[in-house]
């Protein structure tokens, strides 16, 4: 190999110098410099031991590099068609732009995508459609305990730290809930004053971490806690059990992204990755995690209280019913996160294989309420990859009562789905602590964005809805949504999946959840053998 790059080198200086001899002497010096240049790269490429390909392709092989690194470009830009990108297709994006940016966000000249495909799911119209209401419908959050009810949007910020996103992206987003009359999720990483100014209703939320409410030896401060859920503008408390991308590893934010100003926050070392423990130190077992719920209500003084997980286990969730009914506690809502959501930083290996997509847990978290008479008491809401109207309707038919969407409100204050979230290096300033990059996000501008992407999503909702012959969410039926499961067969979500009735779990288990209901103990997550 070393042979081929002398020849090659020797050959390409030959033409050069007579290239040259041809220019002018001034260029002369230029081209030699550069010829230099390729040989000191040359040689290095050979004698490092780091990269094999550059050993036996000197200087030729950085153009793998050079591809490599323009790949996801390429492919975003160049080669993926309008309704197959992930995680969102090239027709989701130009819909949460436009909407943003206040135009007409509609399409022409018919779908693109193939109607034909088995596990294609479409919305049943009716032939007498409802009038559109004047006013979107809302979610009143807060059951019986709670003194301080809360009126929910269908579509909110849902969970994403100060940490995860830049100090401007925050105060957009929540500038632009207070604008649209929606809720902003603050994430795990604290409550910090860039959720605060822009007066946005809050959901405060708390994790593993207790970030912004922890002790010198990193547990839950009861006194902290009490102090800032009393802020007019946090709305509600809710606790984190698990996210849908990374669940059972708890949250990771990386070093890089750890500035000074994150680590005083969130009361931990700067510059060092910033882990939440896999499992909370507050309970161990059902009974105690609904304690802690009622707890957190207590401490708030009265404001809706309720947990975000990851369905994994059906035992869990009929875990958790029992702990409900045993201690006569009921959180005021559960958030059902789905396998398909996003995230900042988590290894690939728990993106792509842990957890239940959104569709599965939803509607096993529904049914499980149902069938223990406790759905009337506690409201779902549903996050991952919602992004547009009919999102939101299909979540509301499997069982949801409002939604929850952080990529798309990402998009609509400016990201371009680069996922360079990890790196400290997102091209937008959305998902970075470099102060470079985040003072290219202009508040004002970005927050009104925010704001008529969700009043455009939500009304687009509403008009599915009016489409479908309801205009209130609780008049949605799953046989509205059909799924085709053969090429010549569809099904309505009525047919393809088991709802049970109110009360059933406690009166006569059906066959297919016995075995689970019996295996669900409220002093244990792990099934009981019987």
């Amino acid at each position: 190999m070393l042979r081929f790059f002398v020849v090659g080198f020797v050959g390409f200086a030959v033409l050069a110098v007579g290239v040259v001899a041809s220019i002018g002497s001034w260029a002369w010096w230029i081209m030699w410099v550069l010829l230099a240049g390729l040989l000191l790269v040359g040689v290095y490429d050979l004698v490092q031991r780091k990269h094999s390909v550059l050993r036996n392709y000197p200087i030729l092989g950085h153009m793998r590099f050079l591809l490599e690194s323009l790949r996801p470009e390429l492919q975003q830009y160049f080669i993926e068609r309008n309704f197959d990108g992930r995680p969102y297709d090239r027709d989701v994006r130009t819909i949460i732009y436009e909407r943003a940016k206040g135009i007409h966000g509609e399409l022409s000249f018919g779908t693109e995508r193939d109607v034909e495909s088995v596990g294609y799911e479409y919305l049943v119209h009716s032939t007498v459609p409802a009038p559109e209401p004047e006013e979107p419908p809302r979610v009143l959050v807060g059951g019986p305990e709670c003194t301080k009810p809360y009126s929910m949007s269908l579509l909110n910020v849902s969970a994403m730290s100060f940490g995860a996103l830049s100090a401007n992206a925050i105060r957009a987003l929540n500038k632009g809930a207070a604008m649209g009359g929606f809720a902003h999720d603050t994430g795990e990483g604290g409550l910090t004053p860039y959720h605060l100014e822009g007066g946005g209703d809050l959901v405060w939320e708390i994790g593993s971490g207790y970030f912004g409410t922890r002790t010198p030896e990193g547990r839950f401060d009861p006194d902290q806690f009490a102090d800032k859920a009393a802020h007019p503008h946090v709305k509600a408390v809710s606790l984190k059990l698990s996210q849908g991308a990374k669940p059972g590893i708890g949250g990771v934010l990386p070093a890089p992204k750890v500035s000074a100003e994150i680590a005083r926050y969130r009361e931990v070392p700067v510059h060092e990755k910033c882990v939440s423990p896999a499992a909370h130190s507050v309970f161990s077992t059902p009974r105690e995690l609904v304690q802690f719920i009622a707890r957190m209500r207590e401490l708030s003084g009265g404001k809706p209280a309720g947990f975000k997980l990851c369905v994994g286990s059906r035992v869990e969730v009929l875990a958790i019913c029992k702990a409900m009914l045993s201690e006569g506690i009921a959180p005021d809502f559960i958030i059902v996160d789905g396998a398909e959501g996003g995230t900042a930083a988590a290894p690939l290996e728990y993106e792509d294989h842990v957890g239940l997509p959104l569709t599965d847990g939803l509607m096993i978290m529904h049914n499980a309420l149902v069938a223990t008479g406790l759905r009337e008491r506690i409201k779902i809401g549903a996050s991952a990859k919602v992004a547009a109207g009919n999102d939101i309707v299909k979540r509301l038919v499997q069982g949801a009562d409002y939604t929850n969407a952080a990529r798309a409100m990402m998009m609509a204050v400016g990201c371009i789905q680069a996922q360079r979230c990890h790196t400290n290096k997102c091209p937008v300033g959305v998902a970075t602590q470099d102060p470079r990059r985040a003072r290219a996000l202009d508040i004002a501008d970005k927050s009104v964005r925010a704001q008529r992407y969700q009043e455009a999503t939500v009304r687009q909702a509403v008009q599915l809805m009016a489409s479908l012959g309801v205009t209130d969410p609780r008049d949605l039926t799953p046989d509205m949504l059909r799924k085709k499961v053969t090429p010549t067969t569809q099904r309505s979500y009525a047919e393809l999946y088991e709802w049970l009735s109110p009360g059933e779990l406690l009166a006569d288990p059906p066959q297919g959840w016995a075995a689970d209901w019996a295996a669900a103990s409220a002093d244990s997550f792990r099934p009981t053998k019987s």
